[in-house]
């Protein structure tokens, strides 16, 4: 059983194991309400850019707040999908869930780093370092996705690598 996982699913497990109850937390503050809870830490920098630079009105503020937890709850939503299917030993061989979480870390990539750039134009230091840091651990899983190969592939090299040279095999990847 050890040898199904991959790096990249397990970091994957570890990201949604974070992502899943803190992203839900702050969606449900702002879905209870929406200006207090988009006026919270994790939100604040946008909150900020949204009156200093946009001018939105009451009603504009309430729907951005709530398109912030909308796709606050659509990450985890992808997050949750990914860790349903890499409990099952069929999908986590054949990389099934690998989808799912392509999608939630590019998603919550983009909302960390928009949230990165406007603290920083707010001039919000600790919304900006905690930003940083979430989009700083979504970026290196999808680097260690992009890098790392398939089980498949790996055990076929191997074999190869350790064939006499005569009894090459001519399969491709």
């Amino acid at each position: 059983m050890s040898n199904t996982w991959r790096i990249s699913s397990f970091n994957g497990a570890l990201l949604a194991a974070y992502f899943i109850p803190v992203w839900t937390i702050i969606a449900f503050s702002i879905m209870v309400s929406p200006i207090h809870g988009l006026y919270e830490r994790p939100s604040v920098s946008i909150a900020l850019y949204a009156s200093d630079y946009l001018h939105l009105g009451k009603m504009a503020t309430v729907r951005l707040a709530w398109l912030l937890a909308l796709a606050r709850i659509t990450v985890v939503a992808f997050f949750a999908v990914f860790l349903a299917m890499t409990v099952f030993s069929p999908f986590r061989r054949s990389s099934g869930a690998d989808e799912a979480l392509a999608v939630a870390l590019c998603l919550g990539s983009v909302l960390s780093f928009a949230s990165m750039v406007m603290a920083s134009k707010v001039g919000e230091i600790e919304a900006l370092r905690m930003h940083a840091s979430e989009l700083l651990m979504l970026l290196g899983t999808a680097i260690v996705m992009l890098f790392e190969t398939s089980p498949k592939r790996a055990r076929a090299a191997a074999t190869d690598a350790t064939a006499p040279a005569g009894e090459l095999s001519l399969q491709q990847p």
